[in-house]
């Protein structure tokens, strides 16, 4: 079952091979409904994928978006996003996606009211810990913090953070839990049979990445997207670092959140001007990222 070649599931390329084709939709719904507690009656039972994700179409544009997004069969909208990235500002940016779900892609015609609205369910799936607590898997609503009167079911905001996964017996793991020891692969082979044995959605995906492994465009692909993601990931804590010596070095109270502030602004900027590769240089050479705040107008 398992292929020669290692593979991180987390890589979202990977993920999105595996959880973001039409021939493995069983997967897929498997997955949004272990993850929104849905069963039974309440499950979803089909999908249809929409492809409306930023996909990098050359390896100069390695850092764009990789999403899933997805109308179930009662309308709901679903976007599942493999966050590789340690991003500034997180949380405002999946209220931002999510909200782009919710009132844009025909979820609401002109002259059509409000009650046509359609459920919106955003999963973020994160390699890094952003939420406080131990908690695994964390739930967000629109809630009256008084009386905890939930005000609409229209909002789900999922939070997997999988740095907080800790061991366990197959046995012993919530449906969410068996999810997250497949996603970052610390399973033996015994335990990957007995899981494939208990859902045929497990061995798919099991499936599904011995046969990505095996391709080696796809291989090398992989390989290149996992170096881009460490580049960024490192130099997004070196640059934190930096910006924290320097608001030590001016005394400012506020320094880092300041620096915090402008880095991302010119991450933003570089981005919309396909020029991310001069990110990552800027963080191993202070003159540089002065240039950039300079050459962008960031103050």
């Amino acid at each position: 079952m398992a292929g020669r070649r290692k593979l991180n599931l987390t890589n979202d390329l990977v993920f999105k091979y595996i959880f973001g084709q039409n021939e493995r939709k069983r997967v897929t719904l498997e997955f949004i409904n272990d993850m929104t507690g849905r069963k039974e009656e309440r499950a979803f039972t089909d999908l249809e994928f929409r492809n409306v994700e930023l996909s990098p179409q050359k390896q100069s544009e390695k850092l764009g978006r990789l999403d899933i997004f997805a109308k179930l069969n009662d309308g709901t909208r679903a976007d599942i996003e493999m966050q590789v990235f340690n991003y500034l500002f997180f949380e405002q940016r999946t209220l931002f996606y999510w909200a782009q779900m919710y009132l844009h892609f025909d979820a609401l015609q002109s002259g059509q009211g409000y009650g046509r609205l359609k459920p919106a369910i955003a999963i973020n799936i994160l390699r890094h810990a952003i939420l406080p607590g131990d908690e695994l898997h964390a739930m967000y609503g629109l809630y009256n913090p008084t009386n905890m009167h939930r005000l609409t079911e229209d909002l789900e905001l999922h939070f997997l953070e999988l740095a907080k996964v800790r061991r366990k017996k197959v046995r012993e793991m919530s449906r969410v839990e068996r999810w997250c020891a497949i996603l970052l692969d610390n399973l033996d082979e015994e335990e990957k049979e007995e899981l494939a044995m208990m859902n045929v959605a497990y061995r798919d995906v099991f499936e599904a990445a011995d046969k990505f492994a095996r391709s080696d465009k796809e291989y090398q692909e992989y390989l290149a997207r996992e170096s881009a993601i460490l580049d960024y990931n490192t130099n997004f804590v070196e640059g934190q670092q930096l910006a924290e010596e320097r608001g030590e070095r001016r005394g400012e109270a506020r320094g880092e959140a300041l620096a915090q502030a402008r880095m991302a602004n010119l991450f933003k900027n570089l981005q919309q001007a396909g020029r991310i590769e001069d990110f990552s240089a800027a963080m191993e050479k202070p003159e540089r990222l002065a240039a950039l705040y300079q050459e962008f107008g960031i103050e």
